[in-house]
C-alpha cells in the first residue's frame, strides 16, 4: 500500500508537470499534436499502474514467506558438500596456517606447494569465505616466493674459523651453528679446529628444528666470568 501511494504521487506531480508545461505550449501546439502528447501520458500511466499491481503482488508473496536463519543456511550448504561445520572449522584453521607459514616463507617451498595443492582439491575451498583466498590469494604469495639456494659454497679466508663462518649474517648469524658446517663438509675437515684457506665449504640451510635448537643455545649462554 506504501509503495501504491508513493508511485501515485510520483505520477500525479508528473502529471502536473506535464500539464504546466501544455499550458505554457499550448498556444505554441496543434491539436494533433496536443491529442498526441495526452495519450503519450494515459500510456504511460498505464505502464506505471501495472508497475505498482506487480510490486504490490511481490510484497504480499514476500509477506508469506518464511526466512531462514544465517545457522539454517549454513547448514543447507554444508550438506550441500557433504561437509559439517567441524570440517569447516578445521579447514579455516589449515588455511589460516598455510597462509601464515607462506608468508613468513617456512620452506621448503615444494613443501607448501604440495599443501596448498591439497587445500585446493578440498571441496570446502568453494565455499565463499575460502574461494578466492585458497585459489588466488595463496596461489600469488607463493609465486612470489623466491626460495633460497637451499646449499651455498663459501672460501675459507685466513682468520676463519667454523665458528665464525656460521656467526656470519648471510650464513646462520649464530655461532653455534657450526656443527652443521662441519657435518656438510666432513670430506675436507678432519679436525674441526683446522681449516685452511682456499677450501670450499657447503653451508646448506637451517631447518626450522635446527634454527630453533641453535637459537635456545645462544640465547642460553652465558660467558664465564673474566678473572
Amino acid at each position: 500500500m506504501k509503495f501504491s501511494k508513493y508511485f501515485l504521487s510520483i505520477f500525479a506531480l508528473i502529471l502536473i508537470f506535464s500539464f504546466s508545461l501544455l499550458a505554457q505550449e499550448k498556444e505554441k501546439m496543434t491539436k494533433d499534436e496536443w491529442e498526441a502528447e495526452m495519450a503519450r501520458l494515459n500510456t504511460q500511466k498505464v505502464s506505471l499502474t501495472t508497475e505498482i499491481t506487480t510490486l504490490n503482488t511481490d510484497i504480499n508473496n514476500l509477506k508469506g514467506q518464511t526466512i531462514q536463519s544465517y545457522d539454517d543456511c549454513m547448514n543447507e550448504l554444508y550438506t550441500m558438500l557433504g561437509t559439517t561445520k567441524g570440517d569447516v572449522d578445521n579447514y579455516r584453521t589449515a588455511v589460516n596456517e598455510l597462509s601464515g607459514k607462506i608468508g613468513r616463507k617456512e620452506g621448503p617451498k615444494a613443501d607448501r606447494l604440495k599443501d596448498l595443492n591439497a587445500l585446493k582439491m578440498n571441496k570446502i575451498s568453494a565455499l565463499p569465505e575460502f574461494f578466492d583466498k585458497v585459489q588466488n590469494q595463496m596461489q600469488k604469495d607463493l609465486d612470489s616466493w623466491v626460495e633460497e639456494p637451499t646449499v651455498k659454497n663459501y672460501s675459507v679466508v685466513k682468520g676463519d674459523c667454523l665458528w665464525r663462518i656460521a656467526q656470519k649474517p648471510e650464513h646462520y648469524g649464530n655461532g653455534f651453528a657450526w656443527p652443521i658446517i662441519y657435518q656438510a663438509n666432513r670430506d675436507q675437515i678432519k679436525n674441526a679446529d683446522l681449516i685452511y684457506p682456499d677450501q670450499t665449504f657447503k653451508i646448506p640451510n637451517l631447518t626450522e628444528e635446527e634454527k630453533s635448537k641453535y637459537e635456545k643455545l645462544k640465547m642460553n649462554y652465558k660467558p664465564a666470568p673474566v678473572q
